[in-house]
């Protein structure tokens, strides 16, 4: 890149905003085109900027989960590849997680931006799509290793001078089940590339390419000198801490997850060093997955407003043994590997929590809770296929409670409404709503989980659930209690059988499945609440007036719905212990 002798600072801001909005703008193509309930409404993409050399220059926060997702696949396909091999208008395709990838659901697009005949940088995004086809609808479920999630797609050009490749769409096509929305899904990614070339192009028109290279660089520098100084202000030390899965799948076993932080002169070191061997079930994660985690909570550690790119990620540090379920290798199944990066995300804060009480909430759902199911429609005889996942509690923290029903951490996919999923699916939502006395206690109590039943009622379907905490709630911090378990119920409401949080049900016309998902941890001890916050929580239904006794001692009058004082102050006698 031009070296930059001198920087004009409105300049400099001008075209560092730019640069980010030329990736927001492919997001907002991305999903204004797409067919899939899961990438136009759930928002579950995510797209970026790289410069000619394919370092990140910019990215839009649709995924903060497909962070290290995309700086670690796009150079690696790219240079695979070979950048000669790609001319103006083409873009290349890839999901396989052995490449820096992810799941196979996440399916990622690159393609090259020219000027005056040279590659002058990339665009790129990655969509999960609602089926790569595999053994289960929604390309979901307890599988032994990776060919059975799916198609596994190579580098390999979509688009050729602007143009599809046939040969390519129609072979990835004929391997999914829900055809005309990964068709539809294709087009609004190919869309989102071409006006993020578009924009850029434009950028280098107006500026010149050397000036835009010499900014980029200049970008680079002053966020690695940014995130250096953000670092060197963190508490030295050595912090460690544990967790687990509850089960991969297959066998009771749980899947131990280890971390240790060293944060010291150099910056910040995530060593994952004593966590599990792979497995021969679906809750390996890739090593693009462990960096993303690593990466989310560096970010969060640092002032919001320092940009994400190269300069950022050179200080994401991370030592994950190789044959672990934090760097799985070929042939392991990575399908839940999304359910590792947010439980391991979970331990890693748990670790920092001693050094920052003030900064680090407690456990939250620590899960992606994948809801999916696929069947032929009654109606219109093809097959379709959908694929949610569910909020749940969110940890308390230091003067806030957590939130309740959200998607947690780098997961940040929205709500899928009930009025458009009965719309295009034959499923009924039956339920939907907040899971009362979930929360973890704490003076700061946890976020509540939420209930969402799925009704058939005319067809059988295959209905997989991928998730996980129906063994172990989040847990709490500082004396907070831990959240209530998620529990997965197969009829409810008639002869209710339990099922595990990894399991594919073949159901019947009229069957149910129920999801009740945890609630977050809470942070300090419950008995120091705030009476009048547990009288609120109770006037809204969220803590019954029993727990509010039980647990957090406070006495509610059950005819004038105000705290008993003198009752609650001998419950809370002794510092609030029975």
């Amino acid at each position: 890149m031009a070296a930059l002798t001198t920087i004009d600072p409105i300049t400099f801001e001008v075209i560092r905003n730019a640069l980010v909005e030329v990736t927001e703008e492919m997001s907002v193509t991305l999903r204004r085109s797409a067919y899939s309930t899961n990438i136009k409404t759930r928002a579950d993409f995510s797209c970026a900027l790289f410069d000619r050399d394919l370092q990140t220059v910019a990215q839009a926060f649709a995924q903060a989960n497909h962070l290290g997702s995309l700086a670690e696949m796009v150079p690696r396909i790219v240079k695979e590849y070979g950048p000669e091999n790609l001319g103006p208008s083409d873009a290349l395709l890839s999901n396989d997680p052995y490449r820096g990838g992810a799941h196979l659901n996440d399916l990622l697009l690159v393609s090259p931006v020219y000027h005056s005949g040279k590659i002058v940088a990339y665009v790129a995004n990655l969509a999960h799509h609602v089926d790569v086809g595999g053994g289960a609808p929604a390309s979901i479920g307890a599988f032994r290793e990776v060919y059975q999630e799916g198609v596994i797609i190579p580098p390999v050009k979509l688009v050729a001078g602007g143009k599809i490749v046939p040969d390519t769409f129609n072979l990835v096509l004929s391997q999914v089940r829900a055809k005309d929305e990964t068709a539809g899904d294709f087009r609004a990614q190919i869309a989102a590339n071409a006006t993020g070339g578009r924009r850029m192009a434009a950028l280098i028109e107006r500026y010149g390419v050397e000036v835009i290279a010499a900014y980029v660089a200049e970008l680079t520098a002053y966020t690695d000198r940014r995130t250096a100084g953000e670092l060197a202000r963190l508490p030295h030390g050595r912090f460690a801490a544990e967790g687990c899965l509850d089960s991969d799948g297959f066998t009771d076993q749980p899947v131990r997850l280890v971390a240790n932080v060293v944060i010291d002169a150099d910056g910040v070191l995530f060593d994952l060093t004593g966590c599990d061997q792979q497995r021969r079930a679906p809750v390996n994660a890739t090593f693009s997955q462990t960096f993303s985690a690593c990466a989310y909570v560096l970010k969060c550690l640092i002032d919001p407003d320092i940009p994400v790119n190269v300069g950022f990620y050179r200080h994401v540090r991370v030592v994950a043994p190789a044959g672990t379920v934090v760097n799985a290798i070929h042939p392991a199944p990575v399908v839940g590997g999304w359910e590792v990066n947010s439980r391991l995300t979970d331990v890693i804060l748990r670790a920092l929590a001693p050094a920052l009480p003030d900064r680090v909430p407690a456990g939250t759902k620590g899960m992606i809770c994948h809801a999916g199911f696929g069947g032929v429609d009654p109606q219109t005889g093809s097959y379709y296929c959908f694929l949610e996942t569910l909020g749940g509690g969110y940890g308390g923290r230091r003067g806030s409670d957590g939130p309740d029903a959200v998607q947690a951490h780098g997961q940040n996919t929205e709500n899928a409404p009930v009025e458009e999923t009965e719309r295009n699916y034959p499923v009924r939502i039956t339920r939907y709503e907040l899971v009362d006395d979930s929360d973890g206690a704490g003076r700061w109590r946890g976020g509540l989980g939420l209930r969402r039943d799925y009704l058939f009622p005319d067809h059988a379907a295959s209905f997989t659930i991928l998730a996980d905490r129906d063994r172990w709630g989040p847990g709490g911090l500082f004396g907070g209690g831990d959240g209530r378990l998620a529990t997965y119920i197969l009829n409810p409401d008639t002869d209710a059988t339990p099922l595990g949080a990894k399991a594919t049900v073949e159901l019947e016309a009229g069957d149910i499945i129920s999801y009740r998902t945890c609630g977050g941890g809470g942070y300090g001890p419950p008995h120091e609440r705030d009476p009048e916050l547990v009288l609120h929580d109770v006037q809204q239904g969220k803590v019954s007036p029993e727990r509010a006794r039980e647990v957090y001692r406070v006495a509610v009058d059950p005819v004038r719905w105000v705290v008993d004082e003198t009752e609650t102050v001998r419950l809370r006698g002794d510092g609030g212990r029975p």
